[in-house]
């Protein structure tokens, strides 16, 4: 599995991030804007960081 960190601009001049599969399928994204491309890259670190080892919770 590949996949790619992308960093954009949305309609409201906002930071935000995808993560894209190599397929074209997004399999991610920031949820939220931010106000600067560091507080967009920081975000991206974060959940590189915290989520590697995640549990899978399953809801009824």
């Amino acid at each position: 599995m590949g996949a790619t960190f992308e960093l954009y601009v949305d309609s409201a001049d906002d930071w935000r991030w995808r993560l894209r599969h190599d397929n074209g399928n997004i399999i991610a994204d920031s949820g939220e804007g931010y106000a600067s491309k560091d507080k967009a890259k920081q975000g991206i670190r974060s959940v590189k960081t915290n989520a590697p080892d995640a549990e899978i919770e399953e809801l009824d």
